[in-house]
């Protein structure tokens, strides 16, 4: 028994214009060794997240669905901050095991005085190595806390709380080295199928985040390039009444998420009437992200073209985010 660990670079890694291995990173952590089993760890891929890509991804969680088929009982993953929470979200929706998927970094690089990650790399594996931390899916853990995949956001662009869930707040804590998980939110269906890398390259969605006196200019033959749109829109769900016809338009074609570009909170779907309204948008076609974030209904929306899921089912799997 162990818990696999698996390295991508980023923060928690960067050692001025070195990187630090997995070996590195576990080297000279505290309390690392009195773990109720070792870690085993695997260098992937030494890359910032913002290079990684969801064929990348796909293959760490068949590495970690094999780890756990030779003994794991739980994995962990370092990658950079900046994309984090929709690799998250993406591990969330494929990973089918019970063992716990958790997800870590850094926002102080080990040249810093207090760095972050050896605290946030600790924590994780004593999450992934605990029963009481099965059948959550993905989780992040960073600064003592852990988060559910679907809720978490990164809301700050330098602090080290920079992890939080808006909607929910964390669904547990470390306290005296110990996992208390205060709610265990039921798991999700996930999409069913394996993306394989060409299907993800023929599933191009955009993202729109609607602002103030929008022309809609960017949003003219997107459907002839792109597969699927995620709005990021107003508030509630609303966007300007000049763009209502131009995404209903577009909803006839391909698929449209409407998301709110807030951070927190719900789309709606009956309050308001006007044109541009979340009810008028429904109403032209477009699908309720619920409380999804732009970011999170991309990935889903990009999982759920690349494996061949239908309109009906593509609906179904926004509608369990209401």
């Amino acid at each position: 028994m162990s818990v696999a660990l698996f390295t991508l670079g980023g923060t928690i890694a960067m050692a001025g214009q070195s990187r630090l291995t997995g070996a590195d990173l576990t080297a000279a952590i505290p309390g690392l060794a009195d773990l109720a089993v070792p870690l085993k760890v695997q260098d992937v891929q030494a890359v910032g997240s913002g290079n990684l890509t969801l064929a990348m991804l796909l293959d760490v969680v068949d590495a970690a669905s094999k780890a756990i088929a030779d003994g794991a009982t739980g994995i962990v993953v370092t990658q950079g901050t900046d994309t984090l929470e929709e690799t998250a979200f993406l591990v969330d929706q494929i990973w089918p095991h019970s063992q716990p998927f958790v997800l870590t970094g850094a926002m102080r690089n080990p040249t810093l005085a207090g760095p972050d990650g050896p605290a946030n790399l600790l924590a994780a594996a004593r999450v992934a190595c605990s029963p009481a931390a099965r059948d959550l899916g993905a989780l992040v853990v960073f600064n003592d806390q852990i988060h559910a995949a679907r809720w978490v956001r990164k809301t700050h662009s330098t602090s080290t709380a920079t992890f939080t869930s808006p909607n929910t707040g964390p669904i547990g804590h470390l306290v005296e080295d110990q996992v208390r998980i205060l709610t265990r939110p039921a798991r999700q269906d996930g999409v069913p199928g394996r993306a394989e890398p060409a299907d993800l390259d023929a599933a191009q969605v955009a993202l729109y985040t609607v602002t103030l006196d929008d022309d809609g200019l960017l949003l003219k033959g997107l459907a002839d390039t792109h597969q699927g749109l995620v709005v990021a829109g107003y508030g509630v769900g609303h966007v300007p009444a000049v763009l209502a016809p131009v995404l209903g338009e577009l909803a006839g074609r391909i698929p449209v998420v409407l998301t709110s570009r807030t951070g927190g909170g719900s789309v709606l779907r009956n309050t308001y009437r006007s044109d541009g309204s979340e009810s008028d948008l429904l109403a032209r076609g477009l699908i309720d992200g619920g409380f999804l974030d732009p970011y999170k209904a991309r990935v889903l929306l990009r999982l759920l073209l690349a494996t061949g899921e239908g309109p009906d089912e593509i609906i179904g799997a926004f509608a369990q985010h209401h």
